[in-house]
């Protein structure tokens, strides 16, 4: 009896040190799983981990730095701050998206790119024979029609638009297959850009299947031949982002209306085929100018933040403004509606009906800028 009873306790105390020994593993994991660094979690300091910066080894907070600056009266003339105030528009988002860390370094290579995987501005008179700028612009006014009826983001229309001018560039298309063009080339951006991109049954489907599925993978393939797969080229939409930011730095009005006015105007020049011998930070720039024109008329729509940080003067955004000013009073491009049907909800403000002076003042273009 004895005997069984001890045997009894050295069970009993078998299983307790394994309790025990399980438990102590345990917390040994929770300890180290703490020091994982969550994305979300990630700081502007680069190669190192949180659990390895002590408390003296953090970097004091960017802000506390320009409060200091502003203070001292000291111009700031690092790379992407105002030289006057010491403001510096890329570190204040605390969206950990916005790379605010290396946000200037990312546009300058941006602005690089974009010289890249230029279309050719005149491909319509050196390459094509049977499509017209009407033709394309008839397209593109559908196509943003689409990305609205099938929720896609709107980086998917923007690059959509830029691959059927690439491979236009290049291609020879008669006009019986420029819709065909246009839905495989939608069909791309949509799987480079979305989350859940749309499959090519729906793409036959919004054509009403005047393509089939084959024909639609067919031409989904050429055109990626003809890009050589370099599917990811700066867009319109790239910098409207960025210089959106800078100018509500200083918008006493709805923030919201200039980000919808800004997108709407954008979209309209991605109507006219005049608007391919910009550059797309370029356009971006003239929308910004005559949203801020728009909504204020009688401020000048130009500051020197902007001039900084899109790098361009009044007096070169000028051709491109006021062909999206001819847009925006259906000067030209008066019968594609899409665009301004869309902008008509009460979801982008209406911006699309909002009035704008008929003539831009010609100092607003002169190069003295304002504060």
């Amino acid at each position: 009896m004895r005997a069984m009873a001890d045997k009894e306790n050295c069970t009993r105390v078998t299983r307790l040190s394994k309790k025990r020994a399980a438990e102590s593993m345990a917390a040994q994991l929770q300890q180290q799983s703490k020091k994982r660094v969550v994305l979300g979690e990630i700081t502007s300091v680069p190669n190192v981990g949180l659990s390895q910066i002590s408390e003296q080894q953090k970097p004091k907070p960017r802000r506390a730095k320009r409060k200091v600056l502003k203070a001292a009266g000291k111009g700031v003339t690092e790379k992407g701050k105002h030289e006057d105030n010491g403001t510096d528009i890329d570190a204040k988002s605390d969206d950990p998206q916005m790379c605010a860390a290396y946000d200037s370094e990312i546009y300058e290579y941006m602005r690089q790119m974009e010289q890249k995987s230029r279309p050719l501005p005149d491909y319509i008179e050196r390459v094509q024979k049977d499509l017209s700028a009407n033709m394309r612009g008839i397209l593109v006014d559908w196509l943003i029609e689409v990305a609205e009826e099938y929720v896609l983001l709107p980086d998917t229309l923007y690059l959509a638009v830029s691959y059927i001018d690439r491979f236009l560039s290049t291609n020879v298309l008669t006009r019986q297959k420029l819709q065909l063009l246009g839905v495989s080339s939608m069909l791309i951006a949509s799987k480079y850009e979305e989350i859940s991109p749309r499959n090519v049954e729906e793409f036959c489907y919004i054509t009403d299947n005047t393509y089939t599925k084959d024909e639609v993978v067919e031409m989904e393939a050429d055109v990626l031949k003809s890009l050589k797969f370099e599917l990811g080229s700066p867009t319109i939409k790239t910098f409207l982002r960025r210089f959106t930011r800078v100018s509500q730095e200083d918008y006493k009005t709805s923030k919201l209306q200039l980000e919808f006015l800004g997108d709407y105007l954008a979209e309209l020049s991605l109507l006219d085929y005049s608007c391919l011998k910009f550059l797309p930070s370029l356009v971006a720039a003239a929308v910004i100018f005559l949203s801020r024109f728009t909504l204020q008329p009688n401020l000048h729509p130009w500051n020197k933040a902007l001039q900084q940080y899109s790098g361009y003067k009044p007096s070169s955004l000028k051709e491109c403004v006021m062909i999206i000013h001819d847009l925006q009073l259906s000067r030209r491009g008066g019968v594609l509606i899409s665009v301004r049907e869309k902008y008509k909800q009460h979801k982008f403000k209406c911006v699309s009906m909002l009035s704008s002076p008929p003539e831009i003042p010609d100092s607003y273009f002169e190069d003295v800028i304002v504060q």
